[in-house]
């Protein structure tokens, strides 16, 4: 049996078992598995692979995106080597651990068919990505590489960051992409949501948020209230779990 799991810390929100248990069962695989293994501490990481030696594949995610890097042994250069940031691990056959970004792949095919669908050409916009992390990092590449110009907001301001205070109404009007990287508004915690001025958003607005639990997050539905276009980050989890088991499964 091929054990295939998800760690983080917390996984209360992750939609990632139901996806891929859903999956095993539609397409008749009967020799896998797919477990939620939360890691609170990501220095366990060693005594975790230890502990499961059917380990084929893992997907990672909040909060460990970044530091769990330092645990690996190869990095795929098309993709986490370049971001900085893994979200799939493949179990080698010689038990080596190679790090990816599926984030990527996920986010950018699911930016892109979202703006066919609006008929709004990616290099006509400006994009205000919120928070900084790791997965903010896929977002950053998918965004240079269909060459859309974007701005990080983050709760500090930094040589590359601004604000939130920072962000005015000259600011918004100009940014009609507005991508919400940060977990603020999961699962259980939906009364959240970030901290952006929505009174002037309009329907030139697009937000897209990774969150996909619960599908439509306080910040969507603010952005709904004031006309703008929504995308929550459902599309992306899928896209990305399929490029995942596509890695986990090509030798």
């Amino acid at each position: 049996m091929r054990l295939f799991a998800l760690i983080g810390y917390p996984l209360t929100h992750s939609f990632s078992k139901k996806y891929f248990t859903e999956k095993f069962e539609k397409e008749g695989i009967s020799n896998a598995r797919y477990e939620l293994l939360e890691l609170p501490d990501y220095q366990d990481f060693p005594q975790l692979i230890a502990s499961y030696p059917d380990l084929v594949g893992l997907n990672v995610t909040i909060p460990h995106k970044q530091n769990i890097i330092s645990y690996l042994n190869e990095l795929d250069a098309a993709s986490s080597a370049r971001i900085g940031a893994v979200n799939t691990i493949k179990v080698l056959p010689d038990g080596r651990l190679k790090g990816y970004n599926t984030d990527y792949y996920g986010f950018r095919l699911s930016l892109e068919q979202w703006l066919q669908k609006l008929n709004v050409t990616p290099t006509s916009l400006k994009a205000l990505v919120l928070g900084n992390g790791g997965a903010a990092k896929a977002v950053f590449a998918a965004l240079e590489d269909i060459q859309i110009p974007y701005q990080i907001v983050s709760r500090q301001n930094t040589l590359s960051t601004i604000s939130y205070e920072d962000l005015t109404a000259d600011v918004i009007s100009t940014h009609s992409l507005i991508i919400n990287t940060s977990p603020v508004g999961t699962y259980p915690k939906v009364e959240e949501c970030p901290a952006i001025p929505y009174e002037w958003l309009n329907d030139q607005h697009l937000l897209y948020d990774l969150v996909y639990n619960p599908a439509e997050t306080l910040f969507l539905k603010k952005g709904k209230q004031q006309n703008a276009q929504t995308h929550n980050g459902l599309p992306m989890l899928q896209l990305q779990a399929e490029k995942a088991w596509e890695i986990w499964n090509t030798d």
